[in-house]
């Protein structure tokens, strides 16, 4: 009879304690990833009225994202301009941006993270990787769409992040761990931008390849292509220094 209620207290203390939503964060932060990336990155911005401008950048990532250095290539007035992240731990992230017309290296303050990165709809926090401890992570239930089954998982940032959205839903393909949709809401609970994801695969990873933004209250798109990828090519780490943003690197 002990051991009756000893397994019963085991079983309730379990359900208490399992969390699906966070468990899930756990699978896609370890999903494998490689060392580095090299890419020509492609950012199209589209206006309500389908007035398009389109722009390339030079992009070196390394270490799962949580260090980037990009230049712009054109158009004409934006090239040269550098931008450097560098992701920490335990301290506030790193960001700067070169602006070649000014011959000065501006730094993105924590208090900057929800403005736009250079007229997109993406801003300097959707540039960053979500701290899996700077958020709370529910599951919302499960949806098949186009044959693949995806987990809806809810992303409530801690109130200690200010971050500039209240919540995120995202659809995880439960096969591979990849997000296929997100929806991110303001403050006021209401839905600011949708996203969607394609990856590809190259060697034993899945790496991005197109990210479609749309900013449903302003009606503005952004559509990020990778292009010329290449990935364990040991960039160095001297790269992502602030002095190389006025220079190009190929």
């Amino acid at each position: 009879m002990i051991k009756k209620y000893l397994n019963i207290n085991i079983l309730v203390t379990s359900l208490i304690f399992s969390n699906p939503g966070l468990e899930i964060a756990e699978q896609i932060e370890n999903r494998p990833q490689p060392k580095d990336m090299k890419s020509i990155l492609e950012m199209n911005l589209i206006n309500k009225k389908g007035k398009q401008r389109k722009s390339s950048l030079k992009s070196f990532i390394k270490d799962g994202g949580k260090k980037q250095i990009a230049w712009f290539l054109s158009p004409a007035d934006d090239k040269g301009i550098g931008f450097l992240k560098i992701e920490h731990d335990k301290k506030d992230d790193e960001m700067r941006i070169y602006l070649p017309a000014f011959k000065k290296v501006r730094r993105i303050s924590s208090k900057k993270k929800s403005d736009s990165f250079m007229g997109s709809d993406l801003s300097y926090e959707d540039m960053s990787n979500r701290d899996i401890n700077e958020n709370i992570y529910n599951m919302l239930g499960n949806e098949i769409i186009n044959d693949q089954d995806y987990y809806i998982l809810e992303i409530k940032p801690k109130k200690s992040t200010n971050s500039e959205y209240s919540k995120h839903v995202a659809w995880i393909n439960k096969s591979n761990t990849l997000p296929f949709k997100e929806e991110s809401y303001d403050k006021s609970d209401k839905l600011l931008k949708q996203k969607y994801f394609h990856f590809t695969k190259i060697d034993d990873y899945y790496v991005i390849d197109t990210m479609k933004v749309f900013n449903v209250q302003k009606n503005h798109n952004t559509i990020l292509t990778f292009k010329d990828i290449k990935i364990n090519s040991n960039i160095n780490d001297d790269i992502f220094q602030e002095k190389n943003l006025k220079r190009i690197i190929y």
